[in-house]
């Protein structure tokens, strides 16, 4: 197993060089938001993090705005996602003002992806066990094709790597991240639709600028 002050350092590190690295990008990628559509570049929401601590996720906005009463559910050709978001969707882009939540000791560079507190009454009994960890910007579940799986295999998916977490693992995870990004790998479904992790049963209202 990591050790969570082993994780917590390498985090702080990588996060730190990557913001400065990306620093003008992330700015342009801001300007790009604002200019294709009304609001602002970055959108925040309250997820579940270590412990079932509430915290602000970051993210860049890829809805137009209000864009997040609707469904929880889109599709490929949702007319909601702007032109910009539907690029940083492909791309995972979006993802990347999470650097400040890692930077924050909220969120772990890996680690089972943040959900929503509306969430936890239709969790499994055992399921909590996915937030004995700092959640992550990318985990066991995103590089094994999570588009394709249903909320039952998402989960045991997290919980593989509750149990199995290691540094090499970390870094097998992350190097994998970068292929499933290079090669865009699709976050839809087989019918085009991106459920955003909905648990099974859970109302789908509201979405995911």
């Amino acid at each position: 197993m990591i050790g969570l002050k082993v994780k917590r350092a390498f985090d702080l590190v990588v996060a730190l060089v990557l913001l400065a690295l990306a620093g003008p990008f992330l700015l342009l990628v801001a300007l790009a938001i604002r200019l294709d559509s009304p609001g602002p570049a970055l959108f925040r929401q309250a997820r579940l993090g270590l412990g079932g601590r509430v915290f602000s996720i970051f993210k860049f906005r890829t809805m137009r705005a209000g864009g997040d009463a609707g469904s929880l559910v889109t599709h490929r050709d949702d007319p909601r996602i702007t032109r910009v978001g539907r690029l940083l969707r492909a791309t995972r882009l979006d993802e990347l003002p999470q650097l400040l939540n890692v930077v924050r000791g909220e969120m772990s560079l890996v680690g089972p992806r943040p959900l929503l507190p509306e969430y936890l009454p239709y969790y499994a009994p055992g399921d909590r066990r996915r937030m004995d960890v700092p959640p992550g910007m990318t985990g066991w579940q995103q590089v094994n094709g999570a588009a394709r799986h249903t909320w039952r295999e998402r989960i045991a998916l997290d919980l593989h790597y509750v149990d199995h977490r290691t540094f090499l693992l970390d870094l097998r995870i992350l190097l994998r991240t970068v292929r499933v990004v290079l090669r865009a790998d699709t976050v839809y479904a087989p019918d085009g639709s991106q459920t955003s992790g909905v648990p099974d049963g859970a109302p789908r209202d509201g979405g995911r600028p």
